[in-house]
């Protein structure tokens, strides 16, 4: 997945920015950012593209279950029907034809839940992605404010004892 690539992008830059004397801080490239950000933006449809092509996999694949259903209910009533004459045949028949359409229910119930489930872990990891990025996002610009700040009121602090030095 591009996203993840982009994330590495935004973990480089900020590993190899510039720290800030005597603190933990570093310094990074707004600008930078900002086009990492907007390519993950624009990436970012790409996922959910594929999330809608996984529900329309789902619903394909539980139309097709059903019309196989479908034709197993319909050769099971096809066989029932050649075999009335015989009792005992057309028992058998009946319960040959109730198992077949439990075991197609089954098969559509199974392919419709490992369907849902394959849709659920993509979104919930698409999720995740979203809100890792938002939180790294958030963190950097918090970090970038506090450095500005730190630093100008040391420049101040600076500057006031200068001042002081030459009275």
């Amino acid at each position: 997945m591009e996203i993840f690539t982009l994330l590495e992008t935004l973990e480089d830059i900020l590993e190899k920015s510039k720290r800030v004397p005597f603190s933990s801080k570093s310094i990074v490239d707004k600008d930078e950012i900002l086009e990492v950000i907007k390519e993950i933006r624009l990436k970012l449809p790409d996922e959910l593209k594929q999330a809608k092509w996984v529900k329309e996999e789902r619903q394909r694949i539980l139309v097709e279950a059903q019309k196989e259903a479908d034709g197993i209910v319909k050769e099971a009533e096809n066989r029932i029907i050649s075999m009335i004459d015989e009792h005992e045949i057309t028992r058998k028949a009946y319960e040959q034809k109730n198992e077949i359409i439990e075991s197609a229910n089954d098969m559509s119930r199974e392919i419709s839940e490992g369907t849902k489930e394959y849709a659920d872990n993509l979104l919930s990891a698409t999720e995740e992605v979203l809100t890792t990025t938002l939180a790294n996002i958030r963190k950097g610009m918090e970090e970038a404010t506090n450095l500005m700040q730190i630093s100008l009121e040391d420049t101040i602090k600076t500057v006031q004892n200068s001042r002081k030095e030459l009275k």
